[in-house]
């Protein structure tokens, strides 16, 4: 019995240094991974329309900054539905970026925004 306890110590050492030593690997490797070295999709910085570039003070923006503006915005002047806080009472300055829609969801937001980035070739 005392053997069969000592023989089964000894397997699970084996195993679990076989798995620390390929735990360890695996994490150096995917430390060592080089990082990209400019953004892309939706990180990249592109140009916008005239309407959206007055909009946000620039006349290039990335996509995530260029929603985030637009909600910053919506947010400082209060202009979510207070009853439904998916919805977005559009004032005169948000109308010239989202088609002159009085009201529009938040889902919609970044589609309506989509057709404000000029496609590069």
């Amino acid at each position: 019995m005392a053997w069969s306890i000592r023989a089964f110590h000894q397997g699970c050492r084996v195993l679990m240094a076989a798995a620390n030593s390929s735990a360890t690997a695996t994490a150096t490797a995917t430390a060592a991974a080089p990082k990209r070295g400019r953004p892309a999709g939706i990180l990249k910085v592109v140009p916008v329309s005239q309407p959206l570039g007055e909009f946000l003070g620039v006349s290039e923006v990335s996509r995530t900054d260029a929603v985030k503006k637009v909600w910053g915005y919506i947010k400082s002047n209060n202009l979510q539905n207070p009853s439904n806080k998916k919805e977005i009472l559009c004032d005169a300055k948000l109308k010239t970026i989202f088609n002159g829609k009085d009201q529009v969801g938040f889902l919609e937001i970044a589609k309506l925004l989509s057709q404000h980035f000029v496609k590069s070739s």
